[in-house]
């Protein structure tokens, strides 16, 4: 048996940190190419131009257009190549920073990734999520190597809306049970071999750290405020949740989510909104008790987390949409066969339903 932990070289959390790239990045190259969709661009671009200048390095930018397709990817590499780039800096949210990671795989260099929401544990992996041109979940790409640089500007992500950092949050919840569930069926991690214990307790941390901190963090940005219990929870969903997803594992909650993009009515709910419904869907399949499940609904309720299907987009799930989900969540690839025993579509199925019930009459006691 091979246990494996990886993770990205550095990692910089702090305030205006977005003025200091240049001199974390000087090392790592000559020329940066950033990557951002037109949003991030105007907040970021300037300072990111003048910090790699002040430190010697010539830089350029292109426009993300905000899916992290095949297409998008092809068509940024052959801006990197053109511009001579051997160092790819992603920023914003998960799919920009998936992007640019894919990208560095296909022209080589430098990756950094910088996340200017902390709403997904992307930043810090070393796989990219695939999705259509329409948004449907197509594949996972695993690299080899992970950013060089991690920088999070705690200012920035806590001017962003609200609802990115309670996003983050539910992902970073899941961390745990996900991570949890590999260590019991003795699966694989996302890096390529048995989970660590530095993994799990990794994930337990992102764990308890949320749900320490969290709903105190929720308050301070709705007034774009710098708290502790910020700083924790961006630690948490960027960093502690990351490292807990590759070398702890994922299961069943990220699975749920892959089959449940499969429905456009899910389209406008972000990664981490589906990724909750996916999180009791796991519970329930795992046969965790009533008690466990509430407790877990009620502190989403608290945080205004989606706990139903209908919050979601599904508002009537017909069993045809329901099947569609529960087959490409057990698509023979997923980890959802990561769980301690066989799972079925039809067991995802009721679990689902079952789940959606459950939060139903929980949220509206």
């Amino acid at each position: 048996m091979t246990s494996v932990f990886k993770s990205p070289s550095t990692y910089v959390q702090g305030r205006n940190v977005t003025t200091d790239i240049g001199t974390h990045a000087e090392s790592l190259g000559d020329t940066a190419l950033l990557v951002a969709d037109e949003i991030v661009m105007d907040m970021i671009e300037s300072d990111v131009h003048e910090s790699l200048a002040e430190a010697g390095l010539d830089g350029s930018s292109v426009v993300f257009n905000g899916e992290s397709s095949e297409d998008e990817i092809e068509r940024i590499a052959s801006v990197a190549v053109d511009e001579g780039a051997d160092i790819v800096i992603g920023a914003g949210g998960g799919k920009a920073l998936d992007t640019a990671k894919a990208v560095r795989e296909e022209v080589g260099g430098a990756m950094v990734s910088m996340p200017t929401i902390a709403s997904m544990d992307a930043p810090t992996s070393s796989l990219s999520v695939i999705y259509s041109e329409h948004g449907e979940f197509e594949d996972y790409w695993y690299y080899e190597q992970h950013p060089d640089l991690v920088i999070v500007d705690t200012e920035v992500v806590a001017a962003a809306p609200a609802r990115f950092l309670r996003s983050g949050i539910a992902d970073g919840l899941a961390t745990w049970f996900e991570a949890d569930a590999v260590a019991q069926s003795g699966g694989d991690n996302e890096v390529g071999g048995k989970p660590t214990r530095a993994g799990h307790k990794l994930a337990e941390l992102c764990y308890e750290t949320l749900r320490e901190h969290g709903a105190g963090a929720l308050d301070a940005v709705e007034h774009d405020a710098v708290t502790e219990s910020v700083d924790a929870v961006i630690e948490a969903n960027t960093l502690l949740s990351g490292l807990g997803l590759e070398s702890g594992g994922l299961a069943a909650a990220h699975s749920v989510h892959n089959g449940l993009t499969q429905l456009a009515e899910t389209h406008d709910a972000t990664h981490g909104e589906k990724v909750n419904i996916g999180t009791i869907t796991q519970l329930v399949l795992e046969g965790h008790s009533d008690a466990r499940i509430e407790e877990f609904i009620e502190f989403s309720v608290e945080l205004g987390l989606p706990v139903t299907l209908g919050e979601i987009g599904i508002t009537n799930p017909e069993q045809v949409d329901l099947d569609v989900v529960a087959e490409a969540a057990c698509d023979e690839a997923e980890t959802i066969h990561d769980e301690p025993f066989d799972v079925t579509p039809a067991m995802v199925r009721d679990a689902l339903l079952t789940a959606d019930e459950m939060g139903r009459r929980v949220r509206d006691r």
